[in-house]
């Protein structure tokens, strides 16, 4: 695969530029206007919960589904208008994905390489991917873990600029998932840009240089890991149980104090790093005693469910 690229210079046409995408079934809208655009060498992330719009909006970049509305280019070429050409230039791993069960690995490399006029070399890439073992091993016979990592080298046996990752890692286990996190930093550490729906906050956070939020049919928020959980109504959290009662007229006029909640005689305050250098401050005053303490920051899951209202999307299978 083709070596990173040098940074893009200021100004530069960005890899996929989506502007006000719509797109209604039934007379309902999935897509109300979604915009972004996503730059060379990125990792660009998609989250929202069941029924946003995220697999949608993923289609029409692909061009497998036609917009009703709104303006998508892939290296500024049309997905619809101009398919053969995208084909070449963007590898796509679906959200569902099945091969003939007694295809073999070599086989299916083979077929998928045939359809670019100048494929990679698919060879050092099963190396990469750990399947050099099992280029003779049937679809039906692999595991989870090596059927995504199968898929992965489908997107980019073309030798693609860009590759989509629809919900690459559900139903692995742990491991499973965590190697293939790995190999998409390698992705993109070779030079593709990668586009990433997720459901999984941890992976959205770990490979992520930006994520648009995506929530009924619009996006909601777009802006880096670290930006949408500072966006978080408590991106810090205090918890402990205090040795004497604290005066609750204190407590609620803490700076950027954004919640309070006591369980079980524990006190857990959310709000920003100034909440706890107050807190840390009133009970030096008051002499009370903070059993426990523990702080710790939010999360990405933490600020998408202030987003979106969920505290985290499941696999989704339509809009």
């Amino acid at each position: 695969m083709r070596a990173r690229p040098a940074r893009r210079d200021a100004g530069a046409m960005p890899v996929i530029e989506v502007t006000d995408l719509r797109k209604s079934y039934g007379g309902r809208p999935a897509v109300d206007g979604v915009s972004f655009a996503v730059e060379e060498g990125e990792v660009f992330g998609i989250l929202g919960p069941n029924g946003a719009g995220k697999t949608t909006t993923v289609e029409c970049v692909e061009g497998l589904r036609v917009p009703d509305a709104g303006r998508i280019r892939v290296t500024g070429l049309d997905p619809v208008a101009d398919h053969e050409r995208v084909a070449r230039v963007l590898g796509v791993q679906l959200q569902q994905s099945e091969l003939q069960p007694k295809l073999t690995v070599r086989e299916a490399l083979e077929l998928y390489a045939a359809f670019h006029p100048r494929p990679a070399d698919w060879r050092p890439l099963t190396e990469r991917l750990g399947l050099s073992q099992q280029l003779n091993t049937r679809f039906g016979k692999l595991s989870g873990g090596q059927k995504q990592r199968l898929f992965i080298a489908l997107a980019l046996v073309g030798d693609p600029r860009v590759v989509v990752l629809d919900e690459l890692t559900t139903g692995l286990d742990p491991r499973a998932r965590r190697d293939t996190w790995q190999l998409i930093e390698d992705i993109r550490a070779s030079g593709v840009t990668v586009l990433l729906v997720t459901h999984f906050m941890e992976e959205a956070q770990r490979l992520c240089d930006r994520i648009a939020v995506i929530d009924r049919g619009r996006v909601a928020a777009l802006d880096t890991p670290a930006g949408l959980i500072r966006r978080s109504a408590g991106a810090t959290v205090i918890s402990f149980t205090p040795s004497a009662p604290l005066d609750e007229r204190e407590v609620n006029a803490l700076p950027g104090l954004a919640s309070v909640e006591h369980q079980g005689g524990r006190v857990t305050l959310s709000g920003t790093d100034e909440t706890v250098n107050a807190v840390i401050t009133l009970l030096a005053r008051t002499h009370v005693t903070a059993h426990q303490l523990r702080v710790t920051d939010a999360t990405l899951d933490d600020a998408f469910l202030d987003l979106t209202g969920t505290s985290g999307p499941t696999e989704e299978v339509s809009a």
